[in-house]
This record gives C-alpha cells, structure tokens and sequence, in this order.
C-alpha cells in the first residue's frame, strides 16, 4: 500500500467547463506564485496543499482511467496524488506552461513506474513483460486471420519475435494482472497506453515545443477534424462514443483518426 497522503483533503474543486478550469488555472498559479515568494516554511506547506486540494480532480481522473487492470483502486489514487505533490513542488513559474499541462504528465509518469515496478505479483523480465503486452495486442486480429486459436509459433512469425521468447511470455500470463502499457488504451483504440503517458516525468519543456509545432497544422484542419481530436484526445472519449456524437461508426472513427494523426505527422516531418 502507498501511504496516504495527510495534505490532500477529501473535497475536490470540480471544473466541468473551460471557464472552471481557466479560474482553477488562475488560481493556482496565484498560489503557487505566491509560495515561491514565500521564506515561510508553514505558509509554504499551506499553500501547497491548497494546489493540491484545487488541482486533485486531475489526479483522480488520471488514476480512474487505469482502474481495473490489476491494482487496487486506493493504491492508485495515493500514487497519481503523489505525482500530483510532485508536480505542484516542481512546477516553473517562468516556463510558461499551465499548471495543467505540467501536472498531467508527471501524474501519468508517476502511475507509469507503479505499473512497472510495483504491480507485477511474480517478477519477470521486462522484455517478457513488454512482449506480453504485444502478444495481447496483437492477438486477437491474428486469430481473426486465423479463424482459430493462435500457436505459440504463428504468434512468434506475426510479431517477428523468437518463439522461445514468446513461449515464455505465454508461460508467465497470470504474473501481472494488469493490462500492459502497450496494450490498447481502450478496448475499440488504436493507440497504446504508452502513448498516452510520459515517458519522463517533468518534460513540460518537450511538451510546450510540442504544442507550438502542432498549432500551425492544426488550423488547416476542418471543424469535424477539429471536434474529433479533442473528444479523443481533451475530454478522453472512446472511439465508439465519438461516433455516437459525430453520427459514425467507430470503425469510421478509427480511420478518420488514423487518417488525422498520418496527415499531421506528414505535415511535422516535411
């Protein structure tokens, strides 16, 4: 078990709309303003709990979307309200970017590492572990193909890996009751949970870099476009409930982001 975490309260400030989260952003850099001019230890304390407490429904969304995959649910929430202690201690007036796009991926970094180190219930290689994510990936259209169970071998073909490895890593299913990082994020995804968090925890600088390359290339595409990517990728929608909103199938979904994400990393590269 992780242990609680006495400066975050109960309570969280919820902010449904953009105008709650921009208040909630001003308010915490108040605050966080205000504890960097601090010298007073106790004010500083107080001061970070108050950004904790103002910013905790971050933290328990990021926890809630990892539910179900092996850990208990407490043990997450404790470690995504640490990475939010974390962020809130080493977040940089000067950098420039939100709060909120410095906390999320030193939340999803410090829930990351939890995964990987601390919830398997028997140890195994951690290139078992990544092949088992694959495996459980890729299974399920290999037998489609198929139109039967996979063997150990035609898995082995169809990932390029040796059998011996993936024999192993069919061996040691049940070691890890949650879900791999490279497994689908959701269940009708096309993108990986790996790509959905940080691969380090304080990359605020890659991120702000990131966010002024996308800008430019984002304005040339069309408001369905635009309305899908921030169902999927803002508010965390699923593909099937995308398409419920925009009046398509989710296999329609599936090919318009694909479609989105080619033509933006053509657009980046060139």
């Amino acid at each position: 078990m992780v242990p609680v975490l006495s400066a975050v309260q109960s309570r969280p400030t919820r902010s449904y709309t953009a105008e709650g989260r921009a208040a909630r952003e001003a308010v915490t850099q108040e605050l966080l303003g205000r504890r960097a001019g601090s010298m007073n230890e106790t004010e500083r304390r107080e001061l970070l709990g108050q950004v904790i407490e103002l910013n905790i429904e971050i933290a328990r969304g990021i926890a809630s979307r990892f539910r179900g995959r092996g850990a208990e649910s407490d043990d997450l929430e404790q470690v995504a309200y640490l990475g939010l202690v974390k962020a809130a201690q080493h977040y940089r007036l000067d950098v420039g970017t939100p709060f909120i796009g410095f906390a999320i991926p030193t939340i999803r970094g410090e829930v990351k590492r939890y995964f990987r180190d601390c919830a398997w219930t028997v140890r195994i290689p951690r290139r078992l572990q990544e092949l088992q994510g694959l495996i459980r990936a890729r299974l399920p259209l290999l037998e489609q193909l198929l139109g039967r169970d996979a063997t150990p071998a035609e898995i082995a073909e169809a990932l390029g890996r040796d059998l011996a490895d993936v024999e192993q890593a069919l061996a040691a299913r049940g070691c890890f009751n949650v879900l791999s990082l490279d497994r689908p994020y959701q269940d009708d995804d096309c993108l990986a949970l790996s790509d959905l968090v940080a691969a380090e925890a304080y990359n605020s600088l890659d991120q702000l870099e990131a966010v002024d390359m996308l800008r430019p290339v984002l304005k040339d595409l069309g408001p369905r476009e635009r309305r899908v990517l921030e169902l999927r990728f803002v508010e965390g929608w699923t593909q099937t409930e995308i398409g419920k909103d925009i009046g398509v199938s989710q296999m329609q979904v599936s090919r318009v982001l694909s479609r989105i994400l080619r033509d933006l990393r053509d657009q980046l590269g060139t």
